[in-house]
């Protein structure tokens, strides 16, 4: 944790972040009650990974109302170290997340988790526009705030929503701009980002192999 904090470097934090409860993170395996409500709409007997290699990742973050809430992740297990260190520099410098469920919350839908702005990662899905499995397949992957950083080919968006979050000139809150908290954070852990791909650009996507 001290390498990644120094890697990410010294945040101006604002006076009222004493007041946040301390970060608080557990990590533990997938329930039986998860395991049938991830099964089959998140997860299936094909995958890639097995539930018993996945880790239900509960979380402290910061809302878009400056206030502490609390969310879950499902990772794989050798990507939880990881995760809990990334969202403990996060809650650290206040970056905004709408919302934080498992998709299994929306029945696997990518698209509805999208709509609801909703951070996920572990989903048992092809990669977009490909018939390869996603890194989230694998549970290595992150979408951070999807509305306000959008997938992004031949300068469009899929969500109306994300419009206007195509000029990424400017820096707004929830935003992934290289050099910004959200960005370095993954750096200091050592993740690839998705705002950095040549072409096509995924900017809410996080993944330990950077794809």
């Amino acid at each position: 944790m001290a390498a990644a904090a120094a890697a990410l470097g010294a945040l101006a934090l604002p006076a009222a972040a004493a007041a946040l409860p301390g970060f608080r993170a557990v990590v533990r395996p997938i329930s039986p009650a998860e395991r049938q409500e991830m099964t089959p709409s998140v997860w299936r007997a094909r995958c890639p990974v097995s539930l018993a290699d996945l880790r239900h990742v509960s979380l402290s973050y910061v809302g878009f109302d400056g206030r502490a809430h609390r969310g879950a992740l499902v990772v794989h297990h050798s990507a939880a170290a990881d995760v809990v260190t990334v969202f403990r520099l996060l809650y650290r410098a206040r970056f905004p997340i709408r919302r934080m469920r498992p998709i299994q919350a929306y029945g696997g839908d990518d698209y509805a988790s999208i709509e609801a702005d909703n951070t996920s990662a572990f989903n048992c899905r092809a990669a977009t526009g490909s018939s390869n499995w996603s890194e989230h397949a694998y549970g290595r992957a992150i979408d951070i705030n999807p509305i306000e950083n959008p997938y992004v080919e031949g300068g469009r968006t899929s969500h109306r929503a994300s419009v206007p979050y195509l000029d990424r000139s400017k820096a707004r809150p929830g935003m992934a701009v290289e050099g910004g908290v959200l960005v370095r954070a993954f750096d200091a852990v050592g993740w690839g980002w998705g705002g950095r791909w040549s072409g096509i650009k995924d900017y809410q996507h996080f993944s330990v192999s950077g794809h």
